[in-house]
C-alpha cells in the first residue's frame, strides 16, 4: 500500500482532468457499462426513496451522477464531496442549472470531512471507493456512510471491483485489457492498467456487501456486474 499514489497526487491528477470528466462519453470510456450503471443506481435510488430531499454525491467529480439523479428526482438538495476544487467548481456550475434546491460543495476526503448524522436520503458513490486502502480504511468509511444516512436511505455504488478467485481474476483483467485495447490501442491499455496499479485498491462485490451488513445495512443488492465493474447498494 505504501507504493500507491497519495491523496494529494490523486487530487492533482483530477484537477487537471476536469474537461474529460465533464463529459460522460469521454470521461468514462475506460469504465465498462458506465451509462448502464449510472442509470441503474440512480433509478434504484429513486424507487427506494421516492420522497428523498437530501442527496450526497461522494467523489462527485464534475457532477455526472448528481445530474442523472436530478433528472429522476428534481429539486433535491445536493451535497457534493470531492478532492478536486476545479471538479467541484464545474459540478456546481452544471448542477445549479438543474435544481432549485440547495447545493453545497465540500472539498476534501470523504474519510475526513464532517457531515451530519442521519441526514441523507441517498448517497451515490461513483468510481471513488476503490481509492480506499486497507481493511480498516474500508470499514471506517462504510460505517461513516451508514451513520450519515437517514433510516430507510440508500447507499448506491458504481465502481471498479476485483474477483475473489485467482483464476477468474486473471481472466477478468485479461478481458478488461482487451476491452481497453479495442477502445484506443495497446498504449491506452497500458496507461489505464498503470493507473489502476498505482492509484487503486479495489475490493470484491462480496467483500463490500458483507461489510455493508457488518456496519448495519439491513439489505443489499447487486444491480449489475460486468467483469471488473459493478453497480450495487444497500438500504439502512
Amino acid at each position: 500500500m505504501a507504493k500507491k499514489s497519495t491523496i494529494e497526487e490523486i487530487r492533482v491528477r483530477f484537477d487537471n482532468d476536469v474537461e474529460r470528466f465533464s463529459n460522460l462519453d469521454t470521461g468514462q470510456v475506460s469504465t465498462i457499462d458506465a451509462r448502464i450503471s449510472l442509470e441503474l443506481i440512480t433509478e434504484a435510488a429513486r424507487r427506494i426513496v421516492p420522497s428523498a430531499t437530501q442527496l450526497l454525491d461522494v467523489g462527485s467529480g464534475a457532477g455526472n451522477f448528481t445530474l442523472m439523479m436530478l433528472k429522476k428526482l428534481p429539486g433535491l438538495n445536493c451535497t457534493l464531496v470531492d478532492l478536486s476544487k476545479p471538479m467541484l467548481d464545474r459540478a456546481l456550475e452544471r448542477v445549479a442549472q438543474q435544481t432549485d434546491g440547495e447545493i453545497k460543495i465540500v472539498q476534501g476526503d470523504i474519510r475526513d470531512v464532517k457531515l451530519p448524522a442521519d441526514h441523507f436520503d441517498i448517497i451515490l458513490a461513483g468510481a471513488v471507493l476503490h481509492h480506499l486502502r486497507d481493511d480498516e480504511d474500508w470499514e471506517t468509511t462504510f460505517r461513516k456512510l451508514f451513520n450519515i444516512l437517514k433510516p430507510g436511505g440508500c447507499l448506491m455504488i458504481s465502481d471498479l471491483v476485483v474477483q475473489e478467485t485467482a483464476a477468474i481474476s486473471e481472466y477478468t483483467w485479461e478481458r478488461y485489457g482487451d476491452y481497453l485495447e479495442g477502445v484506443n490501442g495497446k498504449p491506452y491499455r497500458q496507461k489505464v492498467m498503470e493507473y489502476i496499479e498505482q492509484e487503486d485498491s479495489p475490493r470484491s462485490v462480496t467483500y463490500q456487501m458483507e461489510l455493508m451488513k457488518k456496519v448495519g445495512f439491513r439489505s443489499t443488492d447487486i444491480l449489475h456486474k460486468n467483469m471488473c465493474f459493478a453497480a450495487f447498494g444497500g438500504i439502512k
